[in-house]
């Protein structure tokens, strides 16, 4: 597959156009990469209002009722309650695996066997994020593509 990047002006939208023959799982791979960088999410921090884009955000966690969304180096705070982020995160490879917790896929390095049926996700932060054995099975079918 070859590949071509142009440069347009700021004035323009910036458009990603694949042709090909049929949408093969590679093809439905790009895409679904693609969409998981766009978006931003509104939050607080220090005081302040941020946008926070998706793709940089580690996981989200809910303490005492409210949302937090970490990224690499910052903590930030949201409004939204954790089933309306899951539910506009799905497809941007984010997914439940906790009660309190939505874990982005795509910042996870390696995921290994934890105690009682449950795992731990390894964060590309290195931080480590405990799977309950609850949402193990969307886990698995989340990471062979069938979700």
């Amino acid at each position: 597959m070859r590949t071509k990047v142009t440069i347009i002006d700021r004035g323009r939208p910036e458009l990603l156009e694949i042709q090909c023959y049929t949408v093969s799982d590679e093809v439905r791979e790009i895409v679904a990469f693609v969409k998981s960088r766009q978006g931003q999410l509104t939050a607080t921090a220090d005081d302040r209002q941020y946008e926070v884009a998706v793709a940089d955000i580690f996981y989200i966690e809910t303490v005492e009722n409210k949302a937090f969304l970490y990224t690499k180096n910052k903590v930030y705070e949201t409004r939204q309650k954790l089933y309306e982020l899951e539910e506009m995160l799905a497809e941007k490879h984010f997914l439940r695996v906790s009660k309190s917790v939505l874990l982005n896929l795509m910042k996870v390095s390696a995921i290994k066997p934890a105690l009682n049926s449950r795992f731990t996700a390894v964060l590309l932060s290195g931080e480590q994020i405990v799977i309950t054995r609850k949402y193990v099975p969307a886990l698995k079918k989340a990471l062979k593509g069938e979700g």
